[in-house]
């Protein structure tokens, strides 16, 4: 990311990249230098170009039309905006599946999907994969020495709306994949328990992606067809990477989607993130949700773990409304401004809209950009020049880091993919509420979270929550407990540790991997009907599940206080070598949690804000010798923020105290202590 930063000045001074998604090929080319005045007064210096041109780079097999995109980026380095080139490979034109039809993708039910709308392709299909190949090498060719591009974009939004694909082809990639993790049926068959219901396999051929059933299919073999759809698209990545490298000497990225929830099984992103050069993200507002910064919040947080704590590049958001929610939602005034601030704090040393200039066709007509219908006399476009000021007001933030967040988070691929599969206790289970119930906990408290996988290293955390982590392997639940023996404070949640790597229940008792941690022995769920509590000794009421069991050496700090797990434990401590082991067998309300974590906090030496809002937001980042403070505020009240320093979105001097306005923002930066 440094070095794109520094790419994005004539003079090589780093700054934040600012900008979107251009798509020039949309519009008559009279608009293009019209567009490139606007995004000069707008402060834009960075676009991606490209994304979704497959069809007239190529609109036929073989033969290439680069004259458009020859000017367009000529135009662009003429005004000195940079550009992230696409390799265009996310939406095969028509000419293509219509003369390669077994290249698209086929639902779990066998029907094969038509082209017409995007990323119409199987990751499996060797004509898909060989077209791709062919379009990235012609493109890289002609641009690698391009004076205005300073990154690779490779695809976009991968497995957003193709993944996983169910055709003989993917079926035949299954196969290998398989016999590569297993070597041999004998061990396919233990990992994959074919005792049960018959299904013992006598040869890989007889294997097939777990089509739909007249039931409920193996939930190993479905796990590891998410494993393996991760993977096969992943390698679509890897190759097209690698020509790009072989021939340039920028960075290659692609646009991650957080824990965006409406993948069938979204991606392993921790194994995708090794092989980027920079992460980046796009991350779209909930519009319904009134607690959708904290969701953006936890999605910041979540990619910026998975660039290791370095800057990263927020790829897309929106301006204002998006076209593909049920009810798109204008953002309020003054909201682009915070959610960009947000995501900046959090670690992103680029701000990126999807897209540029509002289109006037298409599906995604109505999604707000950063110069929108109704033009220049708006506030959408006044609030993105005031966004691209305010960028620039803070440019010497670049390249610095999130600092002093305490609390790691526990995500795994696997044990969400395992967690979604059917024919579990309650269909109400959810490790991703479970997980935004306690990351908007530490937010009301003013906690700065990172996430991590269980096998990490977590040493420098004072805390770990573990929540709704159903499958642990061994050297996860190995890591945990060390990190507790060496005086961190854990809190594991319910259905945690359940099921090994391979799916298996861990037998002798829940919660599996981790009942001698913790010091508890659970014998049986008693999950809640919709919308039942179940009240508590302590900590209010418990939601969505209750549990049959007894401390084994735990201090029990709230029971069950009504039901068939009355006197059961519902929340205990225990002290383990020279830390704390928390468990927490049922769903807390939002108070619930705020009233366990005073309690966890003194344990694990944590400062937290007595914010009941919820709705300032505190964050800070520093470069090793200068902190700066961010301090966003989603309420509509005036609050009052501890700060020592000048903010530099108004360059004025703060003497301990800000008063910051409903809707305010303000980066501090502090003033040095000195011994």
């Amino acid at each position: 990311m440094q070095y794109i930063s520094s790419r994005l000045s004539d003079d090589g001074v780093p700054a934040f990249g600012f900008g979107g998604d251009y798509n020039p090929e949309q519009w008559d080319p009279s608009v293009w230098v019209e567009d490139v005045a606007l995004m000069a007064e707008a402060g834009v210096n960075l676009v991606s170009v490209g994304i979704f041109s497959w069809a007239l780079l190529e609109p036929s097999e073989g033969e290439y039309e680069f004259g458009w995109l020859d000017s367009i980026l000529d135009l662009l380095h003429s005004s000195g905006i940079r550009v992230d080139l696409a390799n265009a490979s996310a939406s095969p034109p028509p000419w293509f599946s219509h003369k390669y039809p077994q290249s698209l993708p086929v639902t779990a039910t066998g029907v094969r999907l038509g082209y017409g709308s995007r990323q119409a392709f199987c990751a499996s299909s060797p004509d898909y994969r060989r077209a791709a190949a062919a379009l990235t090498t012609a493109i890289v060719d002609r641009y690698a020495s391009h004076p205005a591009v300073v990154m690779w974009h490779v695809h976009n939004e991968y497995g957003c709306h193709n993944q996983p694909c169910y055709c003989d082809e993917s079926g035949a990639a299954f196969q290998r994949w398989l016999e590569h993790r297993y070597e041999n049926l004998d061990a396919l068959n233990a990992a994959w328990g074919t005792a049960f219901w018959s299904q013992h396999y006598y040869s890989f051929s007889e294997i097939t992606p777990p089509r739909l059933s007249g039931t409920f299919v193996n939930p190993t073999h479905a796990l590891d067809f998410a494993r393996f759809s991760s993977d096969e698209l992943l390698a679509c990545f890897e190759a097209e990477a690698k020509i790009i490298r072989d021939r340039s000497p920028h960075p290659v990225t692609t646009n991650f989607m957080g824990f965006f929830m409406g993948l069938d099984k979204p991606l392993d992103y921790a194994a995708w993130a090794e092989q980027m050069d920079v992460v980046s993200n796009d991350h779209y507002l909930v519009a319904e949700d009134p607690r959708n910064f904290q969701d953006l919040a936890m999605n910041s947080d979540y990619v910026r773990g998975l660039a290791g704590g370095a800057p990263w590049i927020l790829m897309e958001h929106s301006t204002s409304a998006v076209n593909w929610q049920p009810r798109n939602i204008a953002k309020v005034p003054g909201e682009m401004l915070r959610n960009a601030m947000q995501h900046v704090a959090r670690g992103a040393d680029a701000v990126l809209f999807f897209q540029w200039r509002a289109a006037e066709a298409g599906s995604e007509k109505f999604h707000s950009a950063m110069l929108p219908h109704s033009g220049t006399d708006s506030r959408v476009w006044r609030e993105v020049v005031e966004l691209g000021a305010a960028l620039r007001s803070i440019s010497e933030l670049v390249g610095s880091r999130v600092s002093d967040a305490p609390v790691a988070i526990i995500h795994d691929a696997d044990s969400r993919w395992a967690s979604e599969l059917d024919s579990h206790p309650s269909t109400d289970l959810s490790m991703m509420a479970e997980t935004r119930l306690w990351h908007d906990a530490l937010y009301r408290a003013q906690v700065t979270t990172d996430f991590r996988a269980a096998t990490d290293d977590l040493s420098s955390y004072r805390a770990v929550i573990v929540p709704m982590q159903y499958l642990m392997t061994d050297a996860g639940a190995d890591n945990i407990r060390a990190f507790a023996e060496a005086g961190g404070t854990v809190v594991v949640t319910y259905f945690s540790g359940i099921v090994d790597e391979d799916n298996h229940v861990r037998l002798g008792g829940y919660p599996g991997a981790f009942t001698d941690l913790l010091g508890v022995r659970i014998e049986e769920f008693y999950p809640l009907r919709e919308n039942e509590t179940t009240t508590l000794s302590r900590f209010g009421v418990g939601r969505i599940f209750s549990e049959l069991g007894r401390s084994a050496g735990a201090e029990v700090l709230a029971e069950y206080a009504e039901g068939p797990t009355a006197g059961s434990p519902a929340v205990t401590r225990r002290a383990v070598g020279s830390g704390f082991a928390y468990y927490v067998g049922t769903s807390l309300s939002e108070t619930g949690v705020l009233e366990l974590l005073e309690t966890i906090a003194i344990d694990a030496d944590l400062a937290i804000a007595d914010s009941p809002a919820g709705d300032l937001e505190i964050v800070r980042r520093s470069n090793g010798e200068d902190t700066w403070l961010f301090a966003i505020n989603h309420g509509a009240s005036a609050v009052s923020v501890t700060a020592n320093g000048t903010d530099l979105l108004t360059g004025e001097a703060t003497a301990g105290r800000l008063e910051l306005r409903g809707g305010g923002v303000a980066v501090i930066r502090e003033n040095r202590t000195t011994e």
